[in-house]
């Protein structure tokens, strides 16, 4: 059985400190002190067809969330090389962080048991957390489909149609 932490909204979210596939480092305090909100979705792999439908989206909708002062950061254990091949095949306009040894996904909970067809492993639950500017998780999702996602989510924020 999977030992994963699960977070509730009003909650603490973790501080983190990580790299993105440009070599550059992304830190949640940091964010704090400029008054951004962040957005972290956490996906099982590059290049794939429901990894790339959300990316695709949050791609699609970056413009709006930026401009509302989200920033959009996308948490897989791919590789370097893998993100920046991801990102100029998809033309992705925000950063995916490298966490290859999965500390990120120890911290948020997203490293889980999973079952399929009757085969129990440990693997990324597609997740998504939105932390406020003063630290603390203003809404997430566990365990989401990534078509319709990035839709729901820009609707519970107020920013859909």
């Amino acid at each position: 059985m999977s030992d994963a932490i699960t977070h509730e909204i009003g909650q603490k979210a973790p501080t983190f400190s990580c790299v993105d596939s440009q070599g550059v480092i992304h830190d949640s305090s940091t964010y704090q002190e400029q008054g951004k909100s962040v957005i972290v979705y956490f996906y099982p792999r590059d290049s794939t067809p429901g990894c790339t439908k959300q990316a695709c989206d949050f791609r699609d909708n970056m413009a709006r969330l930026s401009s509302e002062d989200y920033v959009v950061l996308g948490v897989s254990k791919d590789s370097e090389g893998s993100h920046q091949k991801f990102i100029s095949k998809q033309d992705l306009n925000f950063p995916l962080l490298m966490d290859r040894e999965g500390e990120l996904h120890e911290k948020f909970g997203t490293w889980r048991l999973k079952k399929n067809y009757g085969r129990e492993y440990m693997g990324c639950a597609r997740s998504t957390f939105v932390i406020g500017p003063d630290g603390n998780f203003t809404w997430l999702r566990y365990n989401v489909k990534a078509t319709g996602h990035v839709q729901m989510l820009l609707r519970e924020l107020g920013l859909g149609e």
